[in-house]
Formats: structure tokens, sequence, C-alpha cells
């Protein structure tokens, strides 16, 4: 199969052209045609049609075809609007880690012309119940093994109906050995009964459509998704991603990798939650585009059966974060595999370090790529060369966008200086839900997102990021900021002060540290760890705690956590 890249003469490129486009790979187009497709579903179903024979997903040894997601993504999609009569624009929420039921359910939400709300399956009961109560889901598809979190805040929430998914929905006999990746889960299994209204998931999929049935056809310019992010000011929000933001951000992926695919017979490792803005965008939809078959990997934490899924899947392809890959090449059974297959290898979520980089290359004999995005950019905005990669970059703006770096004031700086990295392009989000003021913030009346990294441009068009503009902390490829970890921190009677920094780790990449002033002499690390551990999931919380006797503060009194690093 051969892909054409789409152009069209687009705006929001200079008259002059810009240095990045001298360095792109051969056959990478200056521009994509973010109107090729009237909707995000279109875009995936005519993939299912070309491809309707060939698998496009597999998960604990089991596969579904490409029509096969087509028909149950329909079934999906018909049980939504028939039975449960969701109208145009309400939101779903999605809680699953990656299984075959994860890409039936976002399809088919789709396709009835709702917005898919994406959720961490490790949320706490708390931070469950905020982004329910923001976004105002009405439904809400999430793993049995996940209920027990649901149950006790659902009657706080919008939810008026559940939609119970189990680790066998789509995967006929599976095996009992395929459930060790959620052994810690399971015992927390909440019977689907002890919710009021619910349909099991494989039900609500076996129930087929009226006569009357047909996809929805949203404009291009509305939301397909809320993707929950602490954005660039550090609370939580949803960046409003349309049909075209994601249409345009998945035809920039795929015109940037085609030249190194074989398109149609390419086997992607999936090992990072679909739910997370870059697997979805760089796996799930630009591999699905292409006809690829997506290998989707429940827990990436269990190296051992991942680097057996590698060694027996033929994998052409994998993206991932620095943590994962610096696990892998520090283990010697990975080493032993056989990379003849393996073509390209694309890091994103948080930087790769360069010593990862270049062992990397030493064992896999192939690049590890590294990317920059963010959720507001649904989220890719540039790569490196996948052949030739500037190590310590970020690579070059993807084709249809625009990078500069700018002063304080909103003034373009020249090569080589430091400034706040902005971004302009189709895939630029639409703006935070409900939060305008928010969106002010970010998105300039041009187009422009301001991103709140600091980094360089080159003479070649490269970007090199140099440091974050706010606190916010990356660990292993996700985002947290202090504000919340201190104000969660201080809920505690015992704690008087509390102040959040990151601080380098070898295997996350950053790692919280919370500073804390007692209330309570007598409170213990142990006491403190145990309350958060109720209220943070497990990236959020602290990794070293200090106590002191004060925190360093300006004249106001605002504690100054630049001097505590």
């Amino acid at each position: 199969m051969t892909l054409q890249p789409q152009t069209v003469a687009l705006s929001n490129l200079p008259d002059r052209a810009p240095p990045w486009l001298a360095s792109y790979p051969p056959g990478v187009p200056a521009r994509i045609d973010a109107d090729a497709y009237p909707s995000l579903h279109a875009m995936l179903l005519d993939a299912c049609r070309s491809h309707a024979e060939r698998p496009a997903f597999e998960c604990l040894h089991v596969r579904m075809s490409y029509a096969e997601w087509e028909r149950g993504s329909r079934d999906f999609a018909a049980f939504l609007l028939e039975e449960l009569h969701c109208r145009p624009g309400d939101r779903v929420a999605i809680m699953l880690p990656n299984l075959l039921a994860y890409p039936v359910t976002f399809l088919g939400v789709l396709r009835a012309g709702l917005i898919v709300v994406n959720f961490n399956p490790l949320y706490t009961p708390r931070e469950l119940k905020d982004q329910l109560v923001d976004s105002g889901a009405t439904v809400i598809v999430i793993l049995e093994n996940f209920a027990h979190k649901l149950e006790t805040v659902i009657a706080e929430t919008p939810v008026r109906h559940v939609v119970v998914a189990r680790l066998g929905d789509f995967v006929p006999g599976i095996k009992r050995w395929a459930f060790n990746f959620a052994n810690s889960y399971l015992r927390h299994a909440v019977p689907a009964w002890h919710f009021k209204n619910f349909t099991m998931l494989q039900d609500a999929c076996s129930r087929k459509p009226s006569a009357h049935y047909v996809d929805a056809t949203p404009a291009a310019s509305s939301v397909a998704l809320l993707q929950y992010t602490g954005g660039t000011t550090g609370i939580a929000k949803g960046a409003m991603l349309s049909h075209r933001n994601l249409i345009a951000n998945t035809l920039q992926c795929c015109a940037w990798i085609a030249s190194g695919l074989a398109l149609d017979e390419e086997r992607a490792l999936t090992p990072l939650p679909l739910y997370h803005i870059f697997s979805l965008t760089a796996n799930l939809l630009a591999f699905a585009r292409f006809g690829g078959l997506n290998v989707l990997i429940p827990d990436p934490r269990d190296l051992h059966r991942l680097i057996r899924t590698m060694r027996d899947g033929g994998i052409t392809a994998m993206t991932g974060v620095n943590t994962l890959f610096n696990a892998l090449v520090n283990r010697a059974e990975f080493a032993a595999l056989d990379f003849t297959s393996l073509r390209v290898t694309i890091g994103g979520g948080a930087a790769v370090q360069t010593g990862v980089a270049r062992r990397w290359r030493d064992i896999t004999g192939s690049a590890l790529v590294e990317g920059y995005g963010l959720t507001e950019a649904s989220p890719v905005v540039c790569i490196n060369p996948i052949p030739e990669p500037k190590l310590g970059t970020v690579g070059l703006p993807v084709p249809s966008t625009e990078v500069t770096v700018r002063d304080d004031s909103g003034a373009i700086l020249p090569v080589g200086e430091e400034g706040e990295v902005w971004a302009r392009g189709p895939q630029i989000m639409l703006g935070y839900w409900q939060r305008p003021d928010e969106s002010k913030k970010v998105l300039a009346g041009d187009g422009w997102l301001r991103t709140g990294d600091i980094g360089t441009l080159d003479a070649q068009g490269f970007l090199k990021l140099l440091d974050r503009k706010k606190d916010m902390i990356i660990v292993s490829g996700f985002k947290v900021f202090p504000n919340e970890v201190e104000d969660i921190t201080v809920l505690h009677p015992g704690v008087l002060e509390a102040a959040v920094i990151g601080v380098p780790d070898e295997r996350t990449g950053e790692a919280v540290k919370l500073f804390v002033v007692k209330r309570d002499p007598a409170l213990t690390e142990t006491q403190l760890r145990d309350f958060l551990r109720e209220r943070l999931v497990n990236y959020k919380r602290p990794h070293i705690i200090e106590f002191r006797d004060h925190l360093p503060k300006s004249n106001i009194g605002k504690i100054l956590r630049k001097e505590l690093h």
C-alpha cells in the first residue's frame, strides 16, 4: 500500500520558507491537508474498509481485525444512541488500560457523535470524581477491576449509566495466565450489579443496531476528545481537541514516519497506555491509518512479558518514554533479542536521555528518535529525523507547523537565544473545557500556543528544550504539578506547611520531593505516605519526604521553591 502525502495551501506558514524545511528527511511534505477527512471516525472507518481482513490490534495473544473493530464499534455506538439515548456532544468517560475494549469503545463513542474523555485507571476516587464532575460525563466505561473507586464517588457525579468491561471482553477462550498483569487489582473487582444502571460491555456490543442507525456527522471543528492535563499552569483542565486537530496530527505523524516504514506491514508495540495522548495519536491513530497492527501491552511494568512479546512479535516500530527505554537497555534478555525487524523507535512524554539513546542504538542497531509535544497540541509538535536524529534536540517542527522562541513580551528571538517556545498549526487545541480565562493565558489571538517550555532553535530549525517555565515535574512521561501535591498534603492535620519540587531520578527521569513542616511533632513519614496513598495516583506521590523546621519564603510569605533545589 502506498500513501500519497496530502498537500494544501495553508496560511499558517510564513512567506519565506522556515529553516527546518531544508532539514526535512526526503519525501516529507511541507504541509498536510487537515481537511482530508470530515471527522476522526471517518478517517478510522476508511482504514477499516481498506484493511478489513488485516489484524488491527493484538492483546493477550488474541487479534482483532479491522472488520471486527468496525463491527464492534458500530454496535457500541448504536447502544449509546438507541438504548442510552445519548445526544450529540454528551461526554463518555473511558477508564480502561490497553485492552481490546479500548479501541472498540473509543471509535464507538466517536461514531455516535459523542465526546471521549480519557481517564487513568489508577486515579484515586478523589481524582476520578473531580474529572467526572468537571467534564460532565454521563456515561463511563470502566474495567470491573477499578469499579470499586467509582462505587465510592458515583453519587457525587453526573454519571447516570455504567458500562462494565471485563478482562476477557473480545478475547474468546482467554487463558487464566493472561490475568496475571491485574492480580493487584482483581481483589477489588466490584460486581456490576452494585451500580443502579449498568450494562456489561460485551452485552452492549452484542445488541445489533436498528435499521435506522447511521454514523454521526459532526463538524470537523467540533470537540472529539477532552484530554485532561495540568496544561501550562498546573490546574487540571480538559484540553478540547477537535476532530480536525486529531486528524491533522495523525497525518503529520504519518507524513513524517511513512518514508521509513512498509506501512500496512507494520507491527507497532504499544506499551504506553492509550489514555495518554502520545500513545493515542502516535500508535492507535497513526498506525491504524497505515493499516498496521497495534500490539497492546496492558502492563508495561512486567518487563519479562514485554520482552517476550517483542521476541515473538516481529515488532517493526515502538513508542515509549525514557523510563521504559532505560529499563529495557539494562536487561540482558532485551539485549539478546533479534532486532532485524525493528525500524522505528520514538520517545516522547518526557526528555529522552542522551545516554539511553546511545545505548539503545548500540543494542538494537536503530535510532531512538526523540520528539516533542504537549496535550494542547494533540500532542506532536516536533520529531527528529527517523534515520539520523540530532541528539540533544527534540527535532524539527512537523508539516504545517510553526515554532518560534520568544521573550516575555512575545517578541521572536534570533537563532540560538533562549526563550519560551510558541507553536502554531492545525493540531493546536480549541481551548480548555469551560475555562475561557485559562485558555486566553496560553492561546494567542492569531493561533499561537504558548507552551510554557524554554528552548532554543538552531540555524537548521532543530529545537532544543532547556527547562520548564513553570515548576511542572515529569515522572515517567506524566505531568505532576506541585500545587496539587502540596494542597493534598496540607489536608493532613499533622502538617503545617508543604512544598514540592522535582529532583532527577535515574528510573523515572524526575521524581517528586516533598518538604514538610510539621504541625504535630509526632507525625511520621509512614503516616504521611499512607495518607497520600489514598489521595494521589502513584506517579504523583512523593519519592522523597524531608521534614524541616521552616521553609524559605519571600517577604510576602510565598514559599520559594527555587531555594529548595
